[in-house]
């Protein structure tokens, strides 16, 4: 991964964003939340409510350029092709992913090679970088892949009862402890679960739990339950660590999709 350097035009770019989503989210109740500035390891981050602190850019660990990194944070592919159900088997045999022991050279009908939008939570295993900014009511996550943005709300409300599947579906995020749980549902079935090929249908229900493990470094439990396609639910774990002299770049899925090194 090479070298980042903080660009004056995309500091400013990232201002804008924290700043216009601070005065989105700040009511009146908000005078109870501070500001603070939280040195660590030689990094400054702007934390700007009474949370644990897990904001930064990260990137992850270990060496992303490894090649055992492929299968990311499930089991072996063969144990989560053991728990597919009947209809899931089907739809794994489906894919042609470009990774896992079913592989296929650039993966023939990964959806993200045609550029859509990769899910939950599959939006973690490109390896790319993750800018996390907390701002009062929400957590923010900018990923460097394709320039997605996942808004978590953090301010007590719940999901919409009349939910409309979407490709990053519906995030809500509660505080136990130092750990952040975030519940994802409502998304389409149009992703995998990882790069292996592995499906779902609309009727998964994603939990991630984030915190910190150390000063650099950052985990993320991550719990699939779909009994439509799993007849248990999918765990694993992905750890990163921070980048605090690194920088979100663009990225545009359309300007790379012939570049060989997309998904490696």
């Amino acid at each position: 991964m090479r070298h980042r350097l903080m660009g004056a035009a995309a500091l400013a770019a990232v201002s804008v964003l924290v700043f216009t989503s601070v005065a989105f989210a700040q009511t009146s109740a908000t005078s109870a939340a501070t500001s603070s500035t939280k040195r660590g390891s030689g990094d400054i981050q702007m934390h700007l409510t009474n949370d644990p602190n897990i904001s930064g850019i990260w990137t992850h660990h270990p060496d992303p350029s490894a090649r055992s990194y492929a299968s990311c944070c499930f089991a072996d592919p063969k144990v989560t092709n053991s728990l597919l159900t009947p209809w899931g088997l089907a739809k794994f045999h489906e894919n042609r992913p470009g990774f896992g022991p079913d592989a296929v050279s650039r993966g023939e009908n990964d959806p993200t090679i045609k550029c859509e939008p990769p899910g939950v939570p599959r939006v973690y295993m490109h390896l790319f970088p993750i800018q996390i900014i907390q701002v009062p009511g929400e957590v923010l996550e900018l990923f460097e892949y394709d320039h997605f943005v996942r808004r978590i709300y953090t301010d007590g409300r719940g999901h919409p009862k009349d939910l409309e599947p979407t490709w990053m579906g519906d995030s809500i995020g509660t505080w136990e402890g130092d750990t952040l749980v975030v519940d994802t549902v409502g998304l389409n079935d149009k992703t995998w679960i990882d790069r292996d090929g592995h499906p779902h249908s609309d009727k998964m229900h994603v939990i991630e739990r984030i915190h910190r493990t150390g000063p650099d470094t950052l985990k993320v439990g991550i719990t699939v339950d779909d009994p439509v396609t799993y007849k248990k639910p999918v765990v694993g774990e992905m750890t990163f660590e921070q980048r605090p002299d690194w920088n979100i770049e663009e990225h545009i899925c359309e300007d790379n999709v012939n570049d060989t090194d997309l998904e490696q």
